[in-house]
């Protein structure tokens, strides 16, 4: 097990197929799993470090050979594969919900849920009326490429969005590519503004930051200009986008930001 985040091997479950996709039910399976996440993470008793990298480097290959599958074709449909990242709580579930309601009709969309336990934001997910799909990944601590083809092959779309929620973790998930076009990393002001200092290779790995909850800015001490600095300390190409699922503010600035992605994706909007 890695001390670090807790992440150690364990079954995995996907909920059933695409008429499954709005119902609880599916399988398990024993993924291609890992305990080890790079050097940095290295706290396996007796091996030796070379080994240590060795291992490491040979689950990130199969990894992103799977990755690359996915990517593959997730392009021959057409389909925008955004990674969304954050640490618990960030209110990730809670911006998805507001978006699906809002691009209602405007594109086919799907959603796979990444949780350790439980299938809650996916319910919450189909309420809206949107495909989902849970994948519990038990002691893991964050999606692989693998599991997340797995859940895709239970969905049906075809051109338009797909939107993966990981398991809330800001370390272990920004090893992990799944073949989305863009890693998507959420920090809500009721966070620290140094998260990108304290996790910078999520920050690294990620293209846009939604800084998110900023309703509740008059109400905290939270320094937005110092936690853009100190992102793009860290990643000087990042975008950053102010956003609140409750109150609206900077939501039309994410749907823009996601409908340029579906029309390069290749397939044009739905009329409405």
């Amino acid at each position: 097990m890695c001390t670090v985040c807790g992440c150690g091997q364990g079954e995995t479950k996907i909920e059933g197929g695409p008429e499954h996709a709005h119902a609880p039910g599916g399988f398990s399976y024993a993924p291609h799993h890992h305990h080890h996440h790079g050097p940095e993470h290295a706290h396996a008793p007796g091996l030796p470090p070379g080994r240590m990298v060795q291992i490491e480097q040979d689950i990130l290959a199969k990894n992103n050979a799977y990755a690359g599958a996915n990517r593959k074709q997730w392009r021959e449909r057409g389909l925008f594969a955004i990674n969304l990242v954050s640490s618990p709580g960030s209110g990730k579930t809670t911006l998805l919900v507001e978006s699906i309601g809002r691009l209602a009709g405007r594109h086919p969309l799907a959603v796979i849920e990444g949780d350790q336990q439980t299938s809650n934001d996916a319910e919450r997910i189909r309420a809206t009326g949107a495909q989902a799909i849970q994948v519990n990944t038990g002691k893991g601590c964050h999606l692989d490429a693998h599991m997340v083809g797995h859940a895709f092959e239970r969905l049906d779309l075809q051109g338009g969005l797909l939107l993966i929620e990981n398991v809330g973790n800001l370390v272990c998930p920004a090893e992990f590519d799944l073949g989305e076009a863009h890693k998507v990393v959420i920090l809500s002001v009721t966070e620290g503004e140094d998260k990108p200092l304290k996790y910078p290779n999520m920050f690294a790995a990620s293209d846009l930051m939604l800084l998110t909850k900023t309703d509740l800015l008059p109400h905290l001490t939270f320094d937005v200009a110092r936690c853009i600095e100190y992102a793009r300390r860290v990643n000087p190409k990042i975008e950053v986008l102010q956003v609140s699922a409750k109150s609206g503010e900077g939501m039309d600035g994410w749907l823009a930001w996601l409908e340029r992605g579906v029309v390069g994706a290749g397939l044009p909007a739905i009329s409405a």
